[in-house]
């Protein structure tokens, strides 16, 4: 059995407010991940909160998940999420997926690729035109590495320090290195979603896309 881990701790500083509560399509940034996830066979799905979790936790009635608190989340490290919810996979999961909550263009095709790759002790990681991405698989033989980290240590490091157990999983879309930091970020993905809103808004003389990330394309905040 598959699980998925969905980082949803955060405290959104670049953002201003807090990205995973912001309007995306018909519902929520959150609620469009889960919503993603419940359509790819996995048979667990843990939200890791932190930040405003009070505001958080509502949103999941609608779901089929589970929730677990980060005590450490203002720390801001991504590691210490990690391992909050690798703590609560249940005893049969071979995997886990981690998954960034702020990452709403994700599509369910991806994550049954990743999902498909995987290899007893590997880490599987999608790649778009040689930069990884998330979501990204770990399997049960990699968590004890994981869980082992102190503070201060990241996902990246982690896995590079394990680099004969990746295994990349080529994909045709950006959005697996397309998270929400920024407003300019939250703007460009909304426009990705619906096209139409920014030809109805118009240009503007400052529009311009969000630059891709380099390699590890999260890499401040642990990716791998």
């Amino acid at each position: 059995m598959f699980a998925a881990v969905v980082l949803a701790a955060g405290q959104s500083k670049r953002m201003g407010q807090n990205k995973l509560l912001m309007r995306f399509g018909v519902s929520t940034v959150l609620e469009t991940i889960l919503a993603t996830l419940s359509d790819c066979g996995l048979g667990d799905l843990v939200v890791v909160t932190g930040h405003e979790r009070e505001r958080i936790e509502p949103l999941l009635g609608e779901h089929t998940v589970r929730s677990v608190f980060n005590p450490d989340y203002a720390t801001g490290e991504m590691l210490s999420s990690i391992q909050t919810g690798l703590h609560a996979m249940r005893d049969d999961c071979a995997a886990a997926l981690i998954v960034l909550g702020d990452q709403p263009l994700l599509n369910a095709s991806v994550v049954r690729r990743v999902l498909a790759a995987h290899q007893p002790g590997a880490v599987i990681i999608p790649s778009y035109y040689h930069r990884r991405g998330h979501p990204v698989l770990l399997d049960r033989a990699v968590w004890l590495d994981v869980l082992a980290r102190p503070a201060g240590n990241t996902l990246r490091e982690i896995v590079n320090a394990r680099a004969d157990r990746i295994r990349y999983v080529p994909v045709d879309t950006d959005a697996i290195i397309r998270d929400l930091d920024t407003p300019e970020d939250y703007r460009h993905a909304t426009e990705l979603e619906n096209p139409t809103a920014k030809s109805a808004k118009g240009p503007k003389s400052d529009d311009c896309s969000t630059s891709t990330k380099s390699d590890c394309a999260t890499a401040s905040r642990g990716s791998p």
